[in-house]
């Protein structure tokens, strides 16, 4: 069976990472990376640290607005499915590149594979959500990693190809914890375990909104906290163009997007997490890490249900609040499955194949 797998973004070269290894025992897999993330920090060190095969496309992509991006992947994808003629595209996740390459091969009749299917965050104001939507009505085999997603799926009347397989971010995780431990980010960036908070903001609603940006850093500098921040690339260039980088105190350690594998460890060892990105939401709960949500809603409500994780929005009082005040309530049920998904999923694929 000839496998076409579709990644874009840092958290989709983690999720294909580990069901690719599955993949690659029996069948061949043709890896098209659109170039979403095209900085060296955003993108080539991830294939470097997690030993991810060279992309055998590149399209190059790069940033755009919304519509553009999306177009321009689609009729590039589409020119490779034509190509290669797989049995199964398989996309993850919730980005443009998802959606691109579900739609260019629903078009050409080619069955589609989604990963991390059944999200929902009910904001239909995000990319992301329209994003998520449209693949999951796109698929015909919808790998949920919770029983959440099978629930949202069927509510939305999908109940055939639904399985639910557990998150192939826990599998990655599993798999690269050990490798961390060998980290000296903490070294580099002098601070300490369990002394730092870790802070990451890339959602358009946030980067895009002075008001919310602003507010947001202004947060940052006015807790009392060490805080690291590696800053996103698309955060950066709105720091820079409304000339935010004056608000930011010393408290507040500004650095540039780390690797994989120190992010896990910086991760591991902070205090609390703040972030606007939802794997980083998942991954604190997995760590059991307290996780402080930039956000008004989520699609991973199951960290909220168990009181590892406080949606804040972006108002200033409520995120200082949570900063000093915010402490996990109840147990995990640790309901990501059991670090098996990524078999699980090509398992299915082999039953379900020509």
């Amino acid at each position: 069976m000839k496998i076409v797998t579709i990644v874009g973004a840092r958290p989709q070269f983690i999720k294909s990472f580990v069901v690719s290894r599955e993949i690659k025992k029996k069948h061949e897999e043709i890896l098209v990376h659109t170039g979403q993330h095209y900085d060296y920090e955003m993108n080539k060190i991830f294939f470097d640290e997690l030993g991810i095969s060279k992309p055998d496309y590149n399209l190059g992509v790069g940033s755009a607005s919304q519509g553009k991006q999306t177009g321009e992947m689609l009729k590039r994808i589409e020119k490779i499915l034509l190509k290669e003629k797989p049995d199964i595209v398989l996309v993850y996740g919730d980005t443009n590149s998802t959606l691109s390459g579900a739609l260019a091969a629903v078009k050409l009749h080619i069955h589609v594979g989604h990963v991390e299917a059944g999200l929902r965050s009910f904001d239909k104001n995000m990319p992301e959500e329209v994003n998520r939507v449209l693949t999951d009505h796109s698929s015909n085999y919808l790998f949920a990693p919770t029983k959440t997603g099978v629930f949202n799926l069927k509510n939305e009347g999908i109940k055939e190809g639904v399985h639910l397989t557990g998150d192939v971010m826990y599998d990655a995780l599993l798999f690269n914890l050990k490798i961390a431990e060998k980290s000296d980010i903490l070294e580099r960036l002098g601070v300490k375990t369990k002394e730092y908070l870790l802070a990451t903001i890339h959602r358009q609603s946030n980067t895009d909104s002075l008001e919310n940006l602003k507010t947001i850093i202004e947060a940052f500098s006015s807790s009392d906290e060490k805080i690291v921040f590696p800053v996103h690339p698309r955060t950066l260039k709105f720091i820079k163009e409304n000339k935010l980088e004056k608000k930011t105190s010393k408290n507040v350690i500004v650095t540039k997007p780390v690797g994989y594998l120190d992010f896990i460890f910086l991760q591991k060892n902070a205090k609390k997490v703040l972030t606007d990105s939802g794997g980083i939401q998942k991954e604190a709960y997995l760590l059991k890490v307290p996780c402080i949500t930039i956000r008004d809603n989520t699609e991973w409500i199951e960290t909220v249900e168990d009181g590892w994780n406080i949606l804040v929005g972006s108002n200033k009082e409520t995120i200082l609040n949570s900063i000093k005040k915010f402490k996990p309530k109840g147990k995990q049920r640790m309901v990501f499955g059991d670090g098996q998904a990524s078999k699980k999923i090509v398992n299915l694929l082999n039953q379900t194949k020509g």
